[in-house]
């Protein structure tokens, strides 16, 4: 007769051990989820659960901004107690609900599902993956690799690709030319919902690669081409003890990127639609605050067009809009209400004619490079000779200004979104008719008459020697006529040499005054 109390024990004893499996399968699975960073197809990552990046910097999971009831996927900073989002996911689809789970489905995607809505967001892979790992990097980068990659750099997709309002370090602001990628950023709406806003800021691809700032489909504000050393219009972005920039322009890729110069400072750059400016702020620790380093627009004249064509802003003026030199009012009316959008006109029009030179601005954000031709192999000389030959060319100048300039780059037709910046800006040549050089008082101007010599450089040096040898002759014949005693004859003699030594004179103070 079989053994019932032992029969019950195994029993029992199987169904503890199959509940304790169960149990600890559970956690493992739930830890693995929960501390790890990454997500394998047998993984998913639901309400409640996070991934944390392995030096601890960043976290990923699910989050309701502000007040707000919608569920999104994110990643925010993890050692920051006042939440700051960097990147989300399903930025336009937001779950209703707590049902929300990121998974990997059959082709290799990474899919943001909903029981009510469905798949809400997805990776849209152009292939499909044979044994994916998404992953979380310290960086901040949320990443999709082959799990049998050996090169991890390698990946499939990447939220670096995808960024939102946030520029972390690392990131590429700009175009991957190869698959026509263009990663911009875009403001959330407001602080409770992540949707793009209104502000959008990326990379123009011209011939002379510019950044922007757009409010819907208008641009707001333009920071200039890059020179080389930094963007035209922004002096202030120089070399800081925080971060290194890098600006890179081929024909694969054209993108600006920043890297931290200490691993333990945390910065970052956001498109923010409540003051409508690019602002970067640095975490202070001490006092847990983000503290601004700097933003732009600075200031009225970061407008775009504000002094409309052929007109440059000055926020030292007033009023701030004026004309370039050999430039009137469109409509001198509007102008004088302060309505600058109509711009400036030429004086007198060109007559593409040998004489014709350049007045040299310094000191200036570079124009709108929508019609801009650049050649990075022609010197500053062949690219004057360039403009000059070409009777649309309005303007010229090095397109990369460091060392002692190189490249060139021409613009034509009307000249656009000039500015004074001074310390820092740029030299820009802007095409005259020979009556009309050399006149510039404005922007530091100074006459180039496109490599003829110029023909007033020695009229100040020979009238003032001219002068001095009137005034020694003068002293010698005084001291001859007292030594001979010729008293009346001198003052007679005296008095005619000197209201002609004053009319020579005086001729001379006039000559030179009109030729300065």
């Amino acid at each position: 007769m079989p053994n019932i109390k032992g029969i019950g024990h195994y029993r029992t004893m199987s169904c503890l051990f199959s509940m304790l499996f169960y149990v600890c399968s559970s956690c493992l699975l739930w830890i693995l989820s929960v501390s790890a960073d990454t997500i394998t197809p047998n993984l998913s990552l639901s309400d409640g659960k996070t991934l944390i990046s392995k030096s601890g910097g960043f976290e990923l999971g699910f989050f309701s901004p502000g007040s707000s009831k919608n569920q999104y996927l994110g990643i925010w900073y993890k050692n920051i107690p006042v939440r700051t989002v960097v990147w989300v996911a399903n930025r336009q689809s937001p779950i209703k609900d707590l049902s929300g789970t990121l998974m990997f489905n059959k082709t290799g995607n990474l899919a943001l599902v909903s029981h009510k809505d469905g798949v809400v967001w997805s990776s849209n892979l152009l292939k499909q993956v044979q044994n994916p790992v998404a992953q979380l990097l310290d960086s901040g980068n949320f990443v999709i690799r082959e799990e049998r990659e050996s090169n991890s750099d390698i990946y499939v997709w990447q939220s670096f690709d995808h960024p939102c309002d946030t520029l972390l370090p690392g990131m590429k602001l700009g175009w991957d030319l190869r698959v026509g990628l263009n990663r911009r950023l875009s403001s959330w709406m407001n602080f409770e919902d992540p949707s793009p806003g209104e502000l959008t800021y990326g990379i123009e691809l011209h011939e002379y690669p510019e950044s922007v700032m757009w409010k819907g489909s208008k641009i707001y504000s333009r920071s200039g081409p890059w020179n080389g050393l930094r963007y035209s219009g922004t002096p202030n972005l120089k070399p800081n003890p925080l971060y290194t920039f890098n600006f890179t322009s081929n024909e694969e890729e054209v993108y600006y990127t920043y890297q931290l110069k200490n691993g333990s400072v945390i910065t970052r750059l956001v498109l923010n639609q409540t003051t409508s400016k690019l602002e970067r702020s640095v975490w202070i620790e001490s006092e847990q605050i983000w503290k601004p380093y700097f933003s732009a627009p600075l200031g009225y004249c970061d407008n775009y067009g504000l002094c409309g064509a052929n007109g440059i802003c000055d926020i030292t003026g007033s009023p701030v809009c004026r004309c370039l030199n050999g430039f009137k009012p469109k409509s001198l009316e509007r102008w004088k209400l302060m309505e600058w959008s109509h711009g400036c006109i030429r004086d007198k029009p060109l007559s593409c004619q040998s004489t014709e030179g350049f007045d040299k601005f310094e000191g200036v954000k570079l124009p709108d490079t929508t019609n801009c031709w650049v050649n990075k192999n022609l010197n500053i000389s062949e690219c004057r000779d360039k403009c000059l030959k070409n009777c649309t060319c309005m303007a010229y100048t090095n397109s990369d200004i460091r060392g002692n300039g190189s490249g060139c780059a021409i613009w034509f037709d009307d000249l656009t979104d000039i500015s004074q910046v001074f310390a820092g800006g740029d030299v820009l040549n802007i095409r005259m008719p020979a009556s009309g050089l050399g006149t510039n008082n404005e922007a530091k101007g100074k006459a180039d008459l496109g490599g003829k010599k110029d023909g007033t450089k020695w009229v100040i040096p020979v009238c003032i020697g001219i002068s001095g040898i009137l005034i020694l002759s003068y002293c010698i014949w005084m001291g001859r006529t007292r030594t001979q005693g010729k008293i009346l004859q001198y003052s007679d003699a005296h008095s005619h040499q000197a209201s002609n030594g004053v009319i020579l004179w005086n001729f001379f103070l006039i000559l030179i005054t009109k030729k300065r």
